[in-house]
């Protein structure tokens, strides 16, 4: 047997391992009471705090590889973890303690014709596979949400943050045998090899569901492969359209903080379109902001012409491929419309249904636009940087879902849950 094939054996050994022992701790994690979930959870959010500088220390490992492998500045900082970015996670951990367990709910029984009562109770999934690129703190949130929702999980994280996954992962399985749940309920896969990835999305013996956070190669490799039911979004190609009846300020402030607030979230905003009528009173105050900070701005011809008129300069001919891309960066494309079917149409063609929002005082426009637009999250005079399990009030996210069965929007702990349904019977029988 060549080295290469020994290898590949191994990979699947490895796996297979992995996943028979979450596939028994898993039958642990649904009958485990809210109490233990919760110690665990509180167990961990302590861990953190009291790691806070090891976990830094870690992390710079694994940022100081990528820097020297000549990773952009985006990927950077995903991977990066900051003070504030580790009480965020502990937070987060705290905030799903504080949430109602799923796990057991009967929704109001009804008594039918012939006697019986029917009703549904929320179950786990079972075995949940996570695999994600770039960010350690994906360790903690689908741990925590997976742990609460009693479902057990496989981490399967980019080889780029390997490092920092393996000291969070000790640091959730000390928090699982604290509580006595089952340390197997979240294992981490270890190796870098990439056929890891291609033997956990076919293991359905195994792994109920796959949640694949990161770009669109790896999704598009699940979506040609996966032989395991995935929850998904392949791009966030987020619009915020500003109205004719829009509040000049308010929509200055939110459209700053959908692009500038972080660049590097999938729900960043990437597109501005701007009614026609309100384009010379808002566009050059806010894109004197923007350039400002260092963003660039690929316009269309009606863009390009009021923002030169206002004295503009440096602005990029937005181009075909500029309206279908999540650029994940410093760079914003912006089109002038002439009304809100032109915006709501742009954004049918071009959006990802990750996020869409508009600006406006006038309640028809954003009424349409609510019913309209087909996408997880739409918003009215807010910033799409809002579509977040944690602002969502979920504690966290285990990814977001622009598709539309099973889940859509912020994957929070409903969304890793299922419904059976339940009889409850006094001796009747069919006639």
């Amino acid at each position: 047997m060549s080295n290469e094939n020994k290898a590949n054996k191994a990979i699947v050994q490895m796996m297979q391992g992995i996943g028979e022992r979450a596939r028994h701790a898993s039958r642990a994690m649904a009958r485990a009471s809210s109490e233990q979930k919760n110690t665990a959870l509180t167990h961990i959010a302590k861990l953190i705090r009291q790691k806070a500088d090891e976990i830094q220390r870690v992390n710079q490992l694994d940022v100081a590889r990528a820097q020297a492998n000549g990773q952009d500045a985006a990927f950077i900082d995903r991977l990066t973890m900051t003070p504030k970015t580790i009480e965020s996670m502990a937070l987060g951990l705290e905030q799903i303690v504080s949430l109602d367990d799923p796990i057991g709910k009967i929704s109001a029984l009804k008594k039918q014709s012939s006697g019986i009562e029917l009703g549904q109770m929320r179950v786990p999934l079972g075995v949940i596979g996570i695999i994600y690129e770039s960010r350690p703190n994906v360790t903690i949130d689908a741990a925590a949400l997976c742990l609460k929702s009693g479902n057990a999980v496989i981490l399967r994280g980019g080889s780029e943050a390997i490092d920092s996954n393996t000291l969070l992962a000790q640091l959730i399985q000390e928090g699982l045998d604290a509580a006595n749940l089952p340390m197997d309920a979240v294992q981490v896969v270890t190796t870098t090899d990439r056929s890891a990835v291609g033997e956990m999305i076919t293991m359905t013996e195994y792994i109920d569901v796959i949640v694949p956070r990161g770009g669109k190669s790896l999704i598009a490799r699940l979506m040609a492969e996966a032989r395991v039911p995935m929850i998904k979004h392949l791009d966030g190609i987020c619009h915020t359209y500003i109205d004719a009846d829009a509040d000049i300020a308010m929509a200055i402030k939110v459209c700053d903080n959908a692009k500038t607030q972080r660049y590097a979230p999938c729900n960043a905003m990437e597109t501005l379109l701007v009614n026609q009528a309100i384009a010379p009173q808002v566009l050059p105050a806010l894109c004197k902001i923007y350039q400002d900070k260092g963003v660039e701005l690929r316009v269309d011809p009606i863009t390009r012409k009021t923002l030169e008129d206002a004295g503009f300069k440096n602005l990029v001919n937005a181009t075909e491929e500029d309206w279908q891309t999540e650029y994940l960066a410093p760079i914003l494309s912006i089109k002038t419309v002439a009304d809100i079917d032109e915006a709501m149409n742009h954004i049918e063609q071009y959006g990802s249904k990750h996020t869409d929002a508009i600006i406006t005082n006038n309640q028809s426009q954003a009424n349409r636009f609510l019913r309209e637009v087909d996408s997880a999250s739409v918003m009215v005079n807010a910033s799409t940087r809002f579509a977040d399990g944690f602002e969502y009030g979920l504690g966290a996210e285990i990814g977001i879902s622009n598709d539309k069965l099973h889940a859509r929007g912020p994957v929070g702990l409903d969304g890793l849950t299922s419904l059976k349904y339940i009889v409850m019977g006094h001796g009747e029988i069919r006639t």
